[in-house]
């Protein structure tokens, strides 16, 4: 099942565990999967003598790790192949102490003060590329927070509990059998939701106020190129990043990164990762941005002493305040926002609710839960025609309603789409309503624009496809926004507040592309080091 150049990987990775490792499978004699969870879980067991597998009859296929001897309260039900094989080394890594994934101390300190007992479950697609982030997630604050268990379960290989649970999107995952999350999440998400269903111990966060030179806000392209820039330079950098890659990671090809013939979101978020590790930057992943503010020094009473008794001219400039979500209190002169854009939603009633049970946003991770099923794809751009002809070799029909009277994507991609004879295409339609039945999503409230007529479109699931919705929210307050929230930027990437700059998607910039977002961080912490220069910050 594994062939040699994996297997010798393997040995590699496991060759410094400290820990004996037990994978204690229990599954069902007559299972169809059981001979090829079996050879797996043996052959990975085999490339380190810190490794065995224990087998036992059981009426399911599922396997616990223990750790010398004990349960570690990590469990898989399925085969983690697929994506989800990096999700089992990980956790065999993360149990004996060792992966780069850890989060920083602060981070997990709020992990540790979670009050449990917490029994997580999470059903995962194993072709899903959002899944194993969340899986690996919760395994670690398994690891870390002992009164947390985390269980991955394929939901191919337990459809009737999925359609029980009414379950249409992945990762969904269930805290003490009450829905908790669905979709693409990070540990900082994940942590905060669980800490407001069960509470935590009183925090041990440091909220004694850091000074550095540059703050940059989100780690995606053009955050880890501001980051990189501004650090070559010589300044002392933060960055504050929910994570590293940003809406970069849900993409699943990119060949039009000028140099690079093809990749993924996943590689190149990986790329920036590594790239921004050769540079002195301070990152503090799995946060968001809670506030910022404007602070003159002298209003400042926790001012550091240091910093009044510096007199030079830049000392009188206005310092950028950021708190953080884990409670951090962050002061520098320059501030570059880059923040990135999220899928944006229809804003209609009925979605909220059906979100996970209907309404999707990942053709890639949940189409298949619509196999031989009729959807409809709302948005005629890119990424909305794409959705569609991926979508139409799964299902039954799909409908796809654009809001113009044309579509907007590529002509070849259109060319593409009107050759599939189960695609429908309605234009000049507005979505109105989500409409379910209390289970499940069951039709959309469409408007004709021309003629002003609605009526009920029933459907099974619906994918949102209308583009990306700027990450600006904290901002709002500080620097002056459009009408679609974009931070207004001039040509170099400065706002209409001294020291702030903004770049990327979160921008007023236009095309929201990789290769644009790099060149504008750089441009920002370029921008950002001439003001400082120049006395202006």
């Amino acid at each position: 099942m594994l062939d040699i150049a994996l297997k010798e990987q393997l040995k590699t990775i496991f060759a410094a565990l400290e820990s004996d490792f037990i994978f204690d499978i229990r599954v069902s004699a007559r299972h169809e999967s059981r001979e090829e969870l079996i050879e797996m879980m043996e052959e990975v067991a085999a490339c380190s003598e810190r490794l065995s597998c224990h087998v036992q009859e059981s009426d399911r296929l599922e396997f616990d790790i223990l750790k010398n001897g004990e349960p570690s309260g990590i469990s898989f039900r399925g085969i983690p192949n697929g994506h989800e094989f990096t999700s089992l080394l990980l956790a065999v890594l993360n149990l004996d102490g060792k992966g780069k994934n850890f989060p920083d101390e602060a981070v997990a300190q709020r992990i540790k003060a979670l009050k449990g007992p917490v029994a997580l479950t999470t059903y995962v697609s194993l072709t899903c590329t959002n899944c194993p982030d969340v899986v690996q997630a919760l395994n670690l604050m398994s690891v870390l927070n002992p009164s947390i268990s985390h269980q991955m379960v394929d939901g191919a290989l337990y459809q009737e509990e999925v359609d029980a649970l009414k379950i249409q999107g992945v990762p969904s995952v269930f805290a003490d059998g009450k829905l908790l999350h669905v979709g693409r999440g990070e540990l900082g998400e994940l942590l905060a939701k669980l800490e407001e269903r069960y509470g935590a111990e009183p925090s041990l966060a440091d909220t004694a106020e850091k000074r550095y030179d540059v703050i940059i806000a989100g780690g995606g392209p053009a955050g880890v190129s501001a980051a990189i820039y501004s650090a070559r330079k010589g300044l002392k950098v933060a960055m504050v990043a929910e994570r590293i890659g940003g809406q970069v990671k849900e993409t699943v090809g990119i060949e039009n990164l000028i140099s690079v013939p093809e990749t993924t979101g996943r590689e190149l978020a990986d790329n920036l990762r590594t790239h921004l590790s050769h540079y002195p930057v301070d990152l503090l992943e799995h946060r968001r941005i809670e506030s910022v503010e404007t602070v003159e020094p002298e209003n400042r009473a926790s001012a550091s002493a240091d910093r009044a008794a510096d007199q030079s001219p830049q000392a009188a400039k206005a310092d950028k305040l950021i708190v953080t979500s884990v409670g951090e209190r962050l002061l520098a002169p320059a501030l570059i926002i880059a923040t990135g854009a999220g899928w944006r939603r229809l804003n209609v009633p009925g979605e909220a609710e059906y979100i996970g049970r209907g309404v999707a946003f990942c053709p890639h991770c949940d189409g298949p839960f619509y196999k031989g099923k009729h959807v409809a794809v709302v948005g005629g751009g890119n990424s909305g025609v794409e959705a569609a002809i991926d979508l139409a070799g799964i299902c039954s029909k799909v409908t796809l309603f654009e809001f113009m009277g044309e579509l907007k994507a590529d002509r070849v991609l259109q060319e593409k789409l009107a050759t599939l004879p189960n695609v429908e295409v309605f234009v000049n339609v507005q979505t109105t309503e989500v409409v379910g039945n209390g289970d499940k999503l069951t039709a959309l409230r469409v408007k004709d624009r021309r003629t002003d007529e609605e009526r009920l479109a029933e459907l099974d699931g619906v994918f949102v496809q209308i583009g990306l919705s700027p990450n600006s929210a904290a901002f709002r307050d500080v620097v002056e926004t459009n009408r679609m929230g974009e931070i207004v930027t001039d040509s170099h990437c400065r706002t209409n507040v001294p020291g702030i700059y903004a770049a990327g998607d979160v921008s007023t910039v236009p095309y929201k592309q990789i290769i644009i977002s790099m060149g504008e961080g750089a441009k920002a912490a370029l921008s950002a080091f001439d003001d400082r220069i120049r006395g202006v910050i």
